[in-house]
């Protein structure tokens, strides 16, 4: 059985792994020069490691990417270390306790379980009152260790829930900025099955790989390509059709020569892309599946990297900025939890935000937006100069982050399509969870096992 895939993104190249190993033909096609999608990488002259275009980094609770990571034989290539994070509040930022394991006390250290962790790195935020501080922080607590099943969260919306169990000022303070930061015009939509998933996944310690995550895409590609799976890159997708018995006919463009095409014929067609690629491609879905699609709602991401000659910040990986104050929701100093000496001495900085894809920063040209943000990075440190700029690159994707409303999962379309041998796979159908690495790999699997699933029906 010959199966095609579009995209080689993780969940392209993981579902084309899994095909390998059940006994199919598989063909990979990438639009772009190189595999990874969202998480791919660049590198500068002098860089040691290439640099991820979006900010990636994995939790010890990814388990889905870690087994794929052993499976391939890159284990020893992923490390955990510990990382700062802090709140910009009140003209300063202030430094949560991320990654705290133990209590200093007179009589020396102890250990401190996670649950009490987490709840310690909420009550030591001095913008809430310390009453305040406590209820979220036994909320928090709830929502990653005690509560299990997502389903009833996601008939509240995160506003509503956390106003009613954490207070209306931790809703203002805290838990609105960062919904509004995240999703925008769409805060208040939001449903709290999302929040709940963003506490049960998140860990104290982050991951990341020798040579960024392009390497292990790389290594993967490599393992795929092993296993004898054909992987086109540069090579878009212009035309889907159906063929009689449920096969279907892939036509190619050839970027050499983009007068050129190429069609080849599959049994079954998997597509990892956005809703948009899936209704241009098929239009011809039936009317409740293309109906689930057109629900589908999603902001894309702008980020700005930046090379500085110094360090921006003292010693802060992660900083959530405001948006009513800066032009960004995210500052990210990659170089504080990566060690400088792999990119050449650069300091790296990402000015990141997720943004509906009519904002104006999708049109901005790179130089008008930096000219946005380098004031910003003035106001988090003060000593910050224009002339510690070596460097810059602008990094746009107009479908990045899913929006997940009340009682989402009667919107998200199943992998099987209704049409035989077509199958989606996306970023929009990993919910409860937030789009991710990890939540790639696990839904690259779960395509491939449904597929399988189909086929092996249509045998019987």
């Amino acid at each position: 059985m010959r199966v095609a895939i579009l995209g080689a993104g993780i969940a392209g190249l993981t579902a084309a792994h899994e095909l390998a190993k059940a006994g199919y033909s598989v063909t990979v096609y990438e639009a772009a020069a190189q595999a990874g999608g969202l998480a791919s990488g660049f590198r500068d002259e002098g860089w040691e490691w290439p640099l991820e275009r979006f900010y990636h980094h994995l939790f010890t609770t990814d388990s889905a990417i870690r087994g794929l990571v052993e499976e391939i034989g890159y284990g020893d290539k992923l490390f955990f270390g510990r990382q700062i994070t802090a709140q910009w509040w009140s003209g300063q930022p202030h430094t949560l306790q991320g990654g705290l394991e133990s209590l200093r006390l007179p009589f020396g250290s102890v250990p401190v379980p996670a649950m009490v962790a987490t709840a310690l790195s909420v009550v030591s935020y001095p913008g809430l009152p310390f009453v305040d501080r406590i209820r979220m922080g036994v909320v928090s607590a709830y929502l990653k260790y005690l509560a299990r099943d997502w389903r009833p969260l996601e008939r509240s919306t995160a506003a509503e829930w956390s106003r009613r169990w954490m207070g209306e000022t931790v809703y203002r303070k805290f838990v609105y900025p960062l919904l509004e930061g995240k999703f925008g015009p769409y805060a208040d939509q939001v449903n709290m099955a999302w929040f709940w998933a963003r506490l049960k996944t998140r860990s104290f310690l982050l991951g990341y790989f020798e040579g960024g995550f392009q390497g292990f895409v790389d290594a993967l590609l490599a393992h795929v390509r092993q296993e004898g799976v054909q992987v086109e890159l540069h090579t878009p997708i212009s035309a889907l059709a159906e063929l009689p018995g449920g096969r279907w006919q892939v036509t190619a463009a050839l970027t050499s020569d983009p007068s050129a095409q190429k069609t080849e014929e599959y049994d079954a067609v998997v597509s990892t892309g956005s809703p948009a690629l899936l209704k241009r491609l098929v239009p011809q879905l039936p009317g409740d599946y293309l109906g689930q699609v057109q629900k589908l709602d999603s902001l894309g991401a702008v980020v700005m990297t930046i090379a500085l000659r110094r360090r921006l910040t003292e010693g802060v990986y992660w900083m959530n900025m405001p948006k009513d104050e800066f032009p960004f929701l995210a500052l990210v100093e990659h170089t504080n939890y990566l060690d400088s000496k792999h990119y050449g001495g650069d300091h790296l900085v990402y000015c990141g935000d997720y943004l509906e894809p009519s904002h104006e920063y999708f049109q901005l040209t790179h130089e008008e937006l930096l000219q946005r943000f380098l004031p910003a990075l003035k106001r988090v440190n003060p000593e910050f100069d224009p002339s510690w700029v070596r460097a810059s690159w602008l990094h746009r994707e107009l479908y990045a982050q899913p929006i997940v409303p009340v009682n989402h999962s009667r919107n998200v379309p199943a992998l099987a399509t209704p049409l035989p041998g077509l199958f989606w796979a996306s970023m929009s159908q990993v919910y409860p969870w937030d789009r991710g690495t990890n939540f790639a790999v696990e839904i690259g699997q779960r395509v491939a096992r449904e597929l399988c699933k189909h086929d092996q029906m249509e045998i019987r």
